[in-house]
């Protein structure tokens, strides 16, 4: 017979693996941008601050996840270790393409990530008490993700003035909604707070995001099929 601890394990690995999967889409999303880039040999108007900052955030989650940290989150560590992999190839590639004072910038902001991740590294291994390491460094990754799931703000209230899905792409939309909602509840089946409640966050914001795409999307659809009305005068 199957204990009910077992069970919940089963469950909360089941929804590890499966938010490792989804991420996967999230960390491949770039890659379009990154090949106009390559192919144009030159970052245009892009910026590369947003690969910066999720470097910074998978790095913090990263560590957070490591034993030393928290128990039990090696799929924490899994996921955000792919995702730092990801960001600094997108950093370098976006580098080696930019010009000269955005390469300056971006290598500067670079070894600022590195630094201050190597400070809460070194400040966490200071503490001797476990639980105080825990809260440290749970509450910078917990910070850090609440923070990274906020920015599509931005993009829901340019959908909601623009009443168009343009900018908000689905499979995007989709990725970030399944993902946190998997960490979400591995996060609840590992009673771990710093991970359930912003991936709690960025659940409700991908369901924002995709209730506001099909509204948006369908509304347009009803626009187009609407008889076209010329006015002459």
């Amino acid at each position: 017979m199957i204990s009910s601890s077992s069970v919940l394990a089963i469950c909360k690995d089941a929804a590890g693996v499966a938010g490792n999967i989804f991420a996967f889409g999230l960390f491949v999303s770039p890659m379009p941008t990154f090949r106009r880039i390559i192919r144009n040999q030159s970052t245009e108007q892009f910026s590369g601050l947003p690969y910066i900052y999720a470097l910074l955030n998978c790095l913090l989650c990263m560590w957070y996840g490591t034993p030393i940290i928290s128990s039990d989150n090696v799929l924490v560590t899994t996921v955000n270790s792919i995702g730092a992999v990801f960001q600094l190839i997108y950093i370098i590639l976006f580098i080696v393409y930019a010009e000269k004072v955005k390469k300056l910038r971006m290598l500067g902001l670079l070894l600022a990530v590195f630094v201050l991740f190597a400070i809460v590294v070194a400040g966490s291994l200071q503490m001797i008490d476990h639980m105080m390491r825990w809260i440290f460094v749970g509450s910078l990754s917990g910070a850090s993700l609440v923070s990274m799931f906020a920015s599509p703000l931005f993009i829901i209230n340019l959908v909601i003035r623009t009443k168009s899905v343009e900018f908000m792409p689905f499979y995007l939309s989709l990725s970030t909604f399944l993902m946190s909602s998997c960490f979400f509840l591995y996060g609840l089946f590992n009673y771990d707070p710093f991970i359930y409640v912003p991936n709690g966050m960025g659940t409700i914001l991908g369901i924002v995001q995709l209730v506001l795409y099909f509204y948006y999307s369908n509304r347009s659809r009803e626009d187009s099929r609407e008889p076209l009305i010329v006015s002459y005068g």
